[in-house]
C-alpha cells in the first residue's frame, strides 16, 4: 500500500480543520499530513481578540482550540514557526522556511491544501510602522497591543476604520479607560449596513463616548521626538493619539498562490470548484480567508474573511483531500458584531450590492422591540428588508438593536439560503412568549411591510 503526503500550508481554522477531517478519513499509514505555520499559535480564534484586549476573555490560552502537541498526538506533523516561501506546482514540492534556524528545505506532496488566510490591510501612509501603531490579525498582534497598552504614555486611542473590527476594538479600548476616537472614510461607520443604517451605528457609538469621524481620509501618522505615535492625520484635522489601532479590514493573503499561477479572482482570492478544489489543478484544494466564494443572492464571487466559513471549507477539503467528498454551495453573507450593548447584524445584499447585481429592489424598515412591549427588559430594534422589484425574493437584511437583536438575523440568513420571497416569511412559525418576542417578531413585521411595498411598485 502507498502512503500519500498531503501537505497543509497555514495552521489556523480551514488548514487544521483539512487536516483533522483527513486524518479522520484515513490513518497514517494511508495519508501522511504535514501542516506548515509560521506564527506561534495554531488552531485559535482571530475573532476572540478583541474582547481578549477588553478583558472578557484570558488569553491568549482560551482563544486556541487545539494545541500543536495536540495536532501532533494525532499523527499531524505540524511546524510551527515555519513559513512556505514557494509553492513548485510541476515539482510537487513546497520550499520552507525555519524561522527560528534560518534553515530552507524543500517538502514533496501528492496533495496540497493552501489556507494562507488573510492578511489586514495596512495602507502605505507616513508613520504607518511607527512603535504604537497596531494591527489585529494574530494572537502575537493581540499581546503586542496589550503591551503597548500597558506602557502609554497617555489614554487616547485612534482606530482607523469603523468596519467590525474597528467597532469591536473602539469598545474593548473604551473598557480599558482610553479616550477613543474612530476615523473612517466612509459616510458612516459598519459600511457592511446601508447609511441609513449605519448611522444608527454612529449615533449609539457617540453616545457611548466613542468620537466617530467619518468621511475623513488619514494622511498619516505623527510621530513625537521618540519615534513614537502621537496622532493621526486627516486632510481636515489632527487627532492626538497615544496607540493606533487599524481595522481597515483585511485583504487574502495569496502572495504564494499568485506566485505559482494559480487563479484569482477580482478580490484578490483564490478562485475554487464546489469541492474547494483550485480551479484547474487536480491535486490543490484552498479555503479560509484566502479565497473567494460564492454568493448564493447575487450569483457573483466574493471575498468573506469569517471563521465560521474557514472551518467549513476545511471540512470539505480534508474530506475530499482524503478520497471523501463534500461541496461548500456558497453564502449570503451572514455577519454580526457589538459595540457596547448596540448589536449589529446584516445578512444577504446592501442596496448598493443589488445595484452592482443589476438588482431592481424595494426596501421597507421597521422599528420593533426584542420583546414584548409591556415585558421588562424590552429594547428599541430596527430592522431594514430588502426585496427583489416584482418577484418579492428576498435579498438581505441588516438589524441593529440591543440584547436579543443580533442573532435574528439567523431567520433571515436561512430564508435567503432557501430563496423565499417576502411574502412566504410573514407565514413562518417562530416562536413568541413576551419574554423573547413581540407576538409579531420584528423580522416577520419587516417582511409584512416588504410585502406591501413589493405590491406598490409593481402597481
Amino acid at each position: 500500500m502507498t502512503t500519500e503526503r498531503l501537505v497543509i500550508v497555514g495552521g489556523d481554522a480551514a488548514g487544521m480543520s483539512a487536516a483533522s477531517q483527513a486524518r479522520r478519513t484515513k490513518d497514517r499509514d494511508e495519508l501522511e499530513i504535514v501542516a506548515f505555520e509560521r506564527g506561534h499559535f495554531s488552531s485559535y480564534s482571530a475573532c476572540g481578540i478583541p474582547y481578549w484586549v477588553a478583558g472578557d476573555v484570558d488569553g491568549p490560552d482560551r482563544l486556541i482550540a487545539r494545541s500543536p502537541e495536540e495536532h501532533r498526538a494525532r499523527d499531524i506533523d505540524l511546524r510551527m514557526r515555519t513559513e512556505v516561501t514557494e509553492l513548485d506546482l510541476a515539482g510537487g514540492r513546497v520550499r520552507s522556511l525555519d524561522l527560528e534556524s534560518g534553515t530552507e528545505s524543500w517538502t514533496d506532496f501528492d496533495k496540497l491544501v493552501i489556507a494562507t488566510g488573510a492578511r489586514p490591510v495596512r495602507p502605505a501612509l507616513p508613520g504607518i510602522d511607527a512603535p504604537g501603531v497596531h494591527g489585529v490579525q494574530t494572537l502575537d498582534d493581540g499581546r503586542a497591543l496589550l503591551d503597548t497598552l500597558s506602557r502609554a504614555p497617555g489614554r487616547r486611542a485612534v482606530v482607523i476604520g469603523a468596519g467590525y473590527i474597528g467597532v469591536e476594538m473602539a469598545e474593548a479600548l473604551l473598557r480599558r479607560g482610553f479616550e477613543v476616537t474612530v476615523v473612517d472614510r466612509s459616510e458612516q461607520p459598519m459600511s457592511t449596513l446601508d447609511p441609513d443604517m449605519g448611522r444608527l451605528v454612529h449615533d449609539a457609538m457617540s453616545a457611548m463616548g466613542i468620537t466617530t469621524v467619518t468621511g475623513a481620509t488619514v494622511t498619516g501618522v505623527l510621530t513625537g521626538d521618540d519615534g513614537g505615535v502621537r496622532a493621526v492625520a486627516t486632510q481636515d484635522a489632527e487627532y492626538p493619539a497615544d496607540v493606533v489601532v487599524l481595522g481597515i479590514g483585511v485583504e487574502p493573503e495569496t502572495t504564494l498562490a499568485r506566485a505559482a499561477g494559480l487563479p484569482l479572482g477580482s478580490h484578490g482570492g483564490l478562485l475554487t470548484d464546489l469541492s474547494m478544489r483550485v480551479r484547474g489543478q487536480d491535486a490543490v484544494w484552498a479555503g479560509g480567508d484566502c479565497v473567494e466564494v460564492l454568493d448564493l443572492v447575487s450569483g457573483r464571487e466574493r471575498h468573506i474573511a469569517l471563521g465560521t466559513h474557514a472551518n467549513k471549507h476545511g471540512q470539505i477539503i480534508g474530506a475530499n483531500a482524503a478520497g471523501g467528498y463534500g461541496t461548500f454551495p456558497g453564502v449570503v453573507g451572514t455577519a454580526v458584531s457589538k459595540v457596547c450593548d448596540l448589536e449589529i447584524a446584516r445578512t444577504g445584499l446592501r442596496e448598493k450590492d443589488a445595484r452592482a447585481a443589476g438588482l431592481r429592489y424595494v426596501t421597507a424598515t421597521v422599528e420593533s422591540t426584542s420583546r414584548a412591549g409591556y415585558f421588562p427588559g424590552a429594547a428599541p430594534m430596527t430592522v431594514k428588508m430588502l426585496a427583489e422589484y416584482r418577484t418579492g425574493r428576498l435579498l438581505g437584511v441588516q438589524i441593529v438593536g440591543r440584547e436579543g437583536a443580533a442573532k435574528r438575523v439567523d431567520v433571515a440568513a436561512v430564508a435567503l439560503t432557501a430563496s423565499m420571497t417576502v411574502e412566504a416569511m410573514t407565514a413562518l412559525d417562530l416562536g413568541y412568549a413576551p419574554p423573547f418576542s413581540p407576538v409579531w417578531d420584528p423580522v416577520l413585521v419587516a417582511a409584512r411591510k416588504a410585502v406591501a411595498a413589493v405590491r406598490q411598485a409593481g402597481m
